[in-house]
């Protein structure tokens, strides 16, 4: 199944890291948060706290980690930043489990450097991508990373919802300390689960070196210059970067406003967990499946047929009524949103140079981070036209349009 350690070891980062993204992110933050740490505040100051927080470390994040990428391809020290940006993360992320209640400032700054921390390492992980072998390689290897981020993000959130549905089972006193737990259990999953990579993944050789800091500044400033040139002028790959800043505005926000769309049209809690749960683990096996039927199809094809699939997603979530639909949609998400991630990060991988994978990868991430920023404007907009909740996500069929009709005249067989 796997076809070598180093590979394997690699995509075990994803393994790692995605717990942070599934139990904290998506899971249990928000609601604790609002719940325990923010008690007595009105839901509306705490959202604006909690939006602040996350634009804010998202805005840092953006405009550093290019800078990091280019410093990263000259000194040879993808690997040094990813452990040093593991460790904030886990120590940060531990440090939510010993946060008192109404202490919401700290649990603020915790999950605010706990994010940077985990966007920052997952850029240097993305930059690894392509000196692990051929193109060919490429696509099973970003495939099977994103694959085992669904099954270990998974596979430690179903433990800690159990943990906090039936905390005696667990030795422990209550829901409450339960998620605290949790927290500090994801910091030790994604710390052990980074070791592989460390131990078995070289460090790409950049034949640069430096002698000073002042000269790897200055040296990193006409990197950066002479890349946004290139990005620019090369207009095969700068089409498909635009396509990719449209279309995946969509998919994060699908991911992003799920939840808060099955709460505005009366699901239970419990039921958005599950559904949760179930895009977890259909997201394994579909993804993993992504990364061979690129051996004939490429990784355009794929993409665009995955982007038709959320179109239609987008459409019949309009119509929703019964629990069951939103367990189908959850489902149908999972089949396809890790295609999509994957296959765009490893066509991106083979169509840049290799020997500027940090710095075009930190690129790669501002446009991500970026692409929030159009997707709930556009489900705004279409709340407001429609005056009717359930039409919200309809409005994304737009950007999956247009991102799907853009990528139709990408060349991928064209490296810049």
């Amino acid at each position: 199944m796997f076809k070598n350690k180093k590979i394997l070891s690699w995509a075990l980062y994803d393994w790692a890291n995605s717990s942070f993204s599934t139990t904290v992110m998506a899971g249990f933050f928000p609601v604790f948060f609002k719940t325990y740490w923010s008690q007595g505040v009105s839901a509306v100051d705490t959202t604006s706290r909690l939006g602040t927080a996350i634009s804010f470390s998202s805005f840092v994040i953006a405009l550093v980690t290019p800078i990091l990428g280019a410093m990263s391809d000259l000194r040879e020290t993808k690997k040094i930043f990813l452990v040093l940006f593991m460790l904030v993360g886990t120590i940060c992320c531990a440090w939510l489990g010993f946060i008192g209640t109404g202490q919401w400032p700290m649990a603020i700054l915790a999950y605010g450097l706990a994010m940077m921390a985990f966007n920052a390492s997952s850029v240097f992980y993305d930059s690894l991508l392509p000196s692990l072998g051929n193109e060919k390689d490429l696509d099973y290897a970003s495939s099977l990373g994103f694959s085992l981020g669904y099954l270990g993000g998974g596979v430690l959130f179903l433990i800690n919802v159990l943990m906090y549905l039936f905390p005696a089972k667990f030795g422990l006193a209550s829901g409450v300390e339960g998620v605290q737990y949790s927290f500090v259990s994801v910091a030790l999953w994604w710390f052990l689960f980074t070791f592989p990579l460390i131990l078995n993944v070289p460090e790409p050789k950049s034949g640069v070196s430096p002698d000073r800091l002042s000269s790897l500044l200055s040296q990193t400033h006409r990197q950066l210059k002479k890349t946004m040139k290139e990005l620019f002028n090369h207009k095969n790959l700068f089409l498909f970067v635009v396509a990719y800043w449209l279309y995946i505005d969509g998919v994060y926000t699908v991911m992003t406003m799920a939840v808060d769309y099955g709460i505005s049209i009366g699901f239970k809690s419990e039921h958005l967990i599950v559904a949760l749960l179930l895009t977890q683990f259909v997201g394994f096996p579909a993804t993993l499946l992504f990364g061979h039927v690129t051996k004939n199809l490429g990784c355009r094809k794929p993409i665009l047929v995955c982007l038709i699939i959320y179109s239609i997603s987008v459409i019949l979530a309009s119509q929703m009524t019964d629990v069951w639909h939103f367990y189908a949609l959850a489902c149908v998400i999972g089949l396809v949103q890790g295609g999509v991630q994957s296959l765009s990060r490893s066509l991106f991988a083979k169509m840049i140079p290799a020997n500027k994978s940090g710095e075009y990868f930190g690129f790669f991430n501002l446009v991500g981070k970026f692409a929030s920023i159009l997707g709930p404007l556009v489900v705004a907009a279409s709340v407001q036209i429609t005056q009717k909740s359930n039409y919200g996500l309809m409005g994304l069929v737009v950007l999956f349009g247009l991102g799907g009709y853009l990528l139709m005249n990408v060349n991928e067989n064209q490296r810049a």
